[in-house]
């Protein structure tokens, strides 16, 4: 019955994504939903955006092993992205009315900023988006008992996000993330309920992990316990900002002032719901202790799904694999669809795809998206590490490449294009140096690489301009460039004002 009720909600899950393609006329609808979106479905994006495999799975599983110390870049740096995204990003991004996050590299600098840029966002998306391929296959191989095998899994749940992804585009999303939000957040408070009533309530669990030190959030000790602790808290909140997918989400958004609330509210609505899991992983090894610490050697991200099929009814075990399944399509889908969109927007367009027409460029758009479907179905297939180091990995590159040049480029008229190209220099190679000869370090190589392109940034842009001005820019903004649209853009004088008139 359990399998009939999965097979049941993908159906359903898949008409809706279908039923979204309904919407879909260009790629503005396509990209950012045509922006639309009200405050619900921004803050359920928002919300999807990080609530996905390595939350209901990864998380859960390394906090038993850890404790909360060794989940600060996952769900508190994570959440305060979403936060920080909101109350200091949005409302800027949001005015200039791009398609992509790379558009906004072209217009404030340069198209070699922009391809750089983009390159690395792309490269970021390939163990995100490969995690919720894996926690797929594992579901799938959960519930049929071994029946399916986890790289059947992973082909199904691919083909099945692809399937709605590529013909609804973030329409799908949307849709998608309002239904899959409300069954995510009632389905994780009813397992909890009856979880907690088998370890004698909420209090012993809690009283319990805090006797075992799993509560202790920050470090004891010198620099060599502080300085990872913090390039781990800072890869995830500032590594994730210049992100396609927390951009589209942004600025799919019907006006400034819902991109910003909706930021503000998903990332508090996460970072509050992935302690469910948490919870719920945490009191698996007070109802089972022998089984549970047998999972943690073997395969700890079971430690949830096993719980849940040996101590509870069908009916909660529908309900947690819905909710399961909700999570990771609703992550899946929309990292699917940013990587695509900003590989044809700000890579493939200007090497093949100048001068076609709006349709033309909406079928490139979704035949990438197909084809960076079966990269990662590969990668996943091929990867040997958890789930939550997948994600926690995926963001160095563009906190070492794109975060600097995207804040001082808001935030400091200074910067130009010489500062952001040292900037992306010195970061990346900094960083690499660091990850190939001295990964042992107490240093984490991404910090390192945070500081250098800091360094890139203010040197490069107040030193004398030894590069040259970059090509003038064209006046429009990508839509225009695809949209036989009836509105007409205006740039102002300074990079940073480009507004619709």
């Amino acid at each position: 019955m359990l399998i009939w009720f999965i097979v049941i909600y993908l159906l359903l899950s898949v008409s809706i994504g279908l039923y979204a393609a309904t919407r879909v006329h260009n790629t503005k609808d396509f990209a950012v939903a045509g922006r639309h979106l009200p405050l619900p479905m921004v803050t359920a994006t928002v919300f999807a955006t990080w609530f996905g495999a390595e939350t209901v799975l990864g998380i859960s599983a390394t906090f038993v092993q850890e404790g909360l110390h060794g989940v600060v870049a996952d769900p508190f740096g994570a959440s305060l992205c979403l936060i920080l995204a909101g109350l200091f990003f949005a409302n800027k991004l949001y005015r200039m009315n791009l398609l992509t996050i790379g558009d906004y590299y072209r217009m404030r600098y340069s198209r070699t900023v922009e391809l750089i840029t983009s390159i690395c966002i792309v490269i970021s998306y390939l163990g995100w988006v490969s995690a919720q391929i894996m926690a797929l296959g594992l579901v799938f191989n959960v519930v049929t008992d071994g029946g399916v095998s986890r790289e059947a899994g992973m082909m199904i749940g691919a083909s099945i996000v692809l399937t709605y992804t590529m013909f609804g585009g973030m329409w799908s999303v949307a849709l998608l993330d309002i239904v899959q939000m409300t069954v995510i957040m009632a389905g994780m408070l009813f397992i909890a309920y009856l979880i907690s009533g088998q370890t004698g309530g909420v209090g012993t669990v809690v009283a319990h992990a805090q006797a075992a030190g799993k509560l202790d959030f920050f470090p004891h000790g010198d620099y060599t316990q502080w300085v990872p602790f913090l390039g781990a808290w800072v890869t995830m909140m500032l590594g994730s900002i210049p992100q396609q997918d927390v951009f589209q989400r942004i600025t799919s958004a019907k006006t400034e002032r819902i991109a910003v609330s909706g930021s503000v509210l998903g990332g508090g609505l996460y970072f509050m719901f992935a302690f469910v899991p948490m919870f719920l992983a945490y009191s698996a090894t007070l109802i089972d202790p022998a089984v549970f610490s047998s999972l943690l050697d073997k395969d700890p991200q079971l430690i949830l799904p096993t719980l849940i099929l040996n101590h509870t009814p069908v009916f909660a075990q529908v309900i947690f694999f819905g909710a399961l399944l909700s999570a990771i399509m609703s992550c899946s889908s929309a990292t699917l669809l940013a990587p695509s969109v900003t590989f044809t927007e700000n890579i493939l367009k200007h090497f093949m795809l100048k001068n076609m027409t709006d349709r033309q460029f909406l079928l490139a758009m979704r035949i990438v998206l197909v084809g960076f479907g079966l990269l990662v179905l590969f990668v996943a297939m091929h990867a040997e590490v958890s789930i939550f180091r997948m994600v926690e990995n995926a963001y160095k590159v563009t906190l070492v490449a794109a975060f600097v040049p995207l804040a001082f480029g808001l935030y400091w008229k200074r910067a130009n294009n010489q500062g952001a190209l040292l900037a992306i220099v010195l970061g990346l190679a900094s960083w690499l140096l660091m990850e190939v000869f001295n990964g042992d370090s107490v240093w984490p190589p991404q910090l390192i690489g945070l500081m250098m392109s800091i360094c890139g940034m203010v040197a490069g842009s107040l030193l004398p301009n030894m590069i040259g001005k970059p090509l003038p820019q064209e006046p429009e903004h990508a839509y225009l460039h695809h949209h036989a649209a009836s509105q007409t853009e205006h740039v102002a004088t300074h990079p940073h004002e480009i507004r619709r008139e």
